[in-house]
This record gives C-alpha cells, structure tokens and sequence, in this order.
C-alpha cells in the first residue's frame, strides 16, 4: 500500500497477513521498501512463527527481487505471484488493505513517518484483537485475553 504523510511525501506499507487464521503478523511502514526489508520483516516472521511452504504476493520489484527469491529457495519456501492486474488472487491482503484504507488510512493525516508507524500499528493490534470479523463469526483473529494479576496467583 502507498500513503503520503501531511507534507506530501510518500510512504509505504507492507501488510503481512496468515491467511488460515487471518491475523495480520506485521505492517512495516517506511518510505521506500527494498527486498532487503522484505527479507528481514519475514526473517523475524519465520523465527516467531516458522517458516512456511508459500508466499502469497503480487509482482512488485520487492517481490521478485533475485535476492528474495534466491533465499526464500534456500529456505524452502515457494512463492505464489498472483497475475498482474488480478488482486482477487491475493483477496485476504486486499481485503486487509481495503480495510485499513477505509477504516484508518481515509481519516487521517500522518505528520511524521514515525506518527503513520504508531497509529497503524495500533490500529494493527486493534484490529488483530479486538475488531470483530465477519469470516470469523464475530471474533477477532487473536483475540484479549483475560491476564490475572500476579498478587491473585496462589502459589
């Protein structure tokens, strides 16, 4: 995704979603995203999470970079391009976006790139643990949980 902060100066967004449980694992915002960055936003995924079989992503420059693709090989992990001009092939990241454009990106005017990292972050968690899901009947990707106080643990 593309935004611009208040000054007219651009930024991006890479939003990084599981598609089986729908939870958005990342959105890394900068001004400019190479396949460095790419590299090292899925290292951190794949050391959390574990490395998967494939990759969904569109053709962009950061995707099909031979630096990307030579490690994603190294490690296994098949990519899947969805067509040029075909989102629909990519429907849980384009719903995502759809909705973090509408819900958040639409009503706000970012100063700083740092003020766009807070917020959408926020809105991140937000929307990961709180914001309902229709797919999901009603509940969030990850939702809160009840977190006991210390003093109440009896030991």
């Amino acid at each position: 995704m593309a935004d611009r902060t208040h000054n007219g100066r651009s930024y991006k967004i890479l939003n990084i979603i599981d598609e089986f449980t729908k939870e958005c694992l990342m959105s890394l915002v900068q001004r400019r995203i190479h396949s460095q960055d790419v590299i090292l936003a899925l290292s951190e995924l794949f050391l959390k999470h574990g490395i998967p079989e494939h990759i969904r992503s569109d053709n962009g420059p950061e995707f099909i970079a031979k630096k990307l693709v030579s490690w994603l090989k190294s490690l296994d992990v098949k990519p899947l391009f969805i067509q040029p001009g075909s989102p629909w092939e990519n429907g849980y990241c384009e719903s995502f976006n759809g909705k973090m454009r509408y819900e958040l990106l639409d009503g706000e005017i970012f100063y700083t790139l740092k003020e766009a990292q807070v917020i959408i972050e926020r809105w991140r968690h937000h929307y990961n643990t709180v914001r309902p899901h229709s797919s999901l009947n009603g509940r969030p990707p990850v939702p809160k949980t009840f977190q006991p106080s210390l003093k109440l643990l009896a030991v």
